[in-house]
């Protein structure tokens, strides 16, 4: 098929590969607008950007799709179908219109479950067992239209949203080489109205750990925001990122080292396996423990 790409962060760039790899004909990769970035603030292009010019594919990065040049160089692709995974911009039904068999998204949950921005983090905070991939019929609505095909995963107990990004992102690959080879026999099932959730952006307030609450909630936040925005609680005058945990026995005042690295909460404790200091990478809970001490009890 002749395929426009739409795609910007890392999460993308499996499914770019997978569409090469499959024989596609990728026409044009759309990717949002190199950002300032690094010490010298130099514009350095996305992840997709950089693999497409790579790969010698055509690259268009505008910063709307709403201008008269912006649509017309998109209708002039001729495409049979555009492929739309973490782009970034607003699609106006004039572009979603254009292609052939019009837009299919990658999106990363069971839809209607978690429609949004953060659906890997949600999951996770969320405590759902499962979640998965759906290749969905682009249409105005956010993430409203009819599902054309679903993969899903568990969620593990050591699952973390870093672990899960990267899953989900060669799962979506697999899905969408899929859906393409069987796309005229695939019946579009609309989404039940039943079961609709938000994936709201992650709020960096989200971030702090509140040790008072019960340890598999604080589990879960720990793992759900790893690595970004990353958990946090104060040692001390020292703030420290918590990138893996577990629940574990044990209980105590909320707070209370109960020895090692494991911490009560207000109903049961978690041990902290992975953590990193401000100014240090990450590293496992027994080298961070041979530099810190966490006294008795953190905050």
């Amino acid at each position: 098929m002749r395929v426009i790409f739409m795609g910007t962060p890392a999460f993308s760039v499996p499914v770019l590969d997978a569409l090469v790899e499959a024989g596609h004909e990728v026409i044009a990769v759309y990717s949002q607008p190199p950002r300032p970035a690094g010490r010298g603030k130099k514009e350095r292009p996305g992840p997709v950007h950089a693999r497409a010019v790579e790969l010698g594919l055509d690259v268009q990065t505008p910063r709307s799709l709403r201008t008269t040049e912006a649509l017309a160089t998109f209708q002039a692709c001729e495409a049979d179908v555009a492929v739309v995974v973490a782009y970034g911009l607003i699609l106006p039904q004039a572009i979603l219109d254009a292609p052939k068999n019009g837009c299919l998204n990658i999106h990363a949950s069971l839809l209607p479950r978690w429609r949004g921005a953060a659906p890997i983090h949600r999951a996770i905070l969320a405590g759902d067992a499962r979640t998965g991939v759906c290749i969905m019929q682009m249409e105005a609505g956010l993430d409203t239209g009819s599902v054309l095909l679903r993969l899903d995963i568990d969620i593990t107990p050591d699952t973390t949203t870093g672990s899960l990004h990267d899953e989900l992102s060669d799962m979506g690959a697999l899905a969408i080489v899929e859906a393409l080879a069987q796309l005229p026999s695939l019946t579009p099932q609309p989404q039940p109205e039943d079961g609709v959730t938000y994936a709201e952006k992650i709020d960096k307030a989200e971030a702090r750990v509140d040790w008072s609450k019960p340890a598999a909630e604080v589990d879960r936040q720990i793992r759900g925001l790893s690595p970004f925005p990353g958990a946090w609680c104060m040692v001390g005058e020292e703030r420290v990122k918590l990138l893996h945990s577990q629940v574990a026995q044990g209980s105590g005042a909320a707070g209370e080292v109960l020895g090692g690295f494991t911490i009560a909460c207000g109903d049961g404790s978690v041990t902290i396996t992975r953590a990193q200091r401000a100014g240090k990478k990450a590293m496992s809970a027994e080298d961070v423990l041979q530099g810190l001490s966490l006294g008795q009890r953190l905050s």
